[in-house]
């Protein structure tokens, strides 16, 4: 392999969410192995939760969930986002302009060339996604999360 071949497989790697930092610096309430969160999460979920992979866009069956309740972490069940901040972002990736409190902790993302905000769990680690600051008012912030990093509780169930 040569020098170019590695260099592109190393930026195709990290385009894929591969090679990205888990909130390492942290200590969580809940640790588990990775052999514990295999068991408990789906392969598509323990991507995203616990190696910041990224779900394919459109695909999240939490795009049309339009119910009233909240969308917790799909690792801890951790309350994260409740319904009434969920909108249609047109990014194919459920999008929300607010957390509840003591939900989630940010830190810098390098990755893909640029620094962007990571959103993970506060509670377990959990990779949830990104916050970008072109969302609506009142916060102007836009939450984009994988939505196979969430599950939603109905409120009327």
């Amino acid at each position: 392999m040569n020098r170019r071949s590695l260099s592109f497989a190393g930026i195709s790697l990290a385009a894929l969410g591969f090679g990205a930092r888990m909130a390492e610096a942290e200590t969580f309430e809940i640790t588990k192995s990775e052999q514990e969160w295999k068991k408990l999460l789906s392969p598509e979920a323990f991507a995203v939760l616990r190696q910041e992979s990224t779900e394919r866009p459109f695909t999240s069956k939490l795009l049309d969930e339009h119910r009233k309740g909240i969308f917790a972490c799909a690792g801890c069940d951790l309350p994260a986002f409740a319904s009434e901040t969920k909108f249609d972002s047109g990014t194919g990736w459920p999008s929300f302009f607010d957390v509840m409190p003591n939900a989630v902790n940010k830190q810098d993302d390098n990755t893909l060339f640029a620094t962007r905000t990571e959103v993970h769990c506060r509670r377990c680690g959990g990779h949830f996604g990104h916050v970008f600051d072109d969302g609506p008012k009142p916060t102007g912030l836009r939450y984009c999360m994988n939505g196979v990093a969430l599950k939603f509780v109905s409120a009327t169930a």
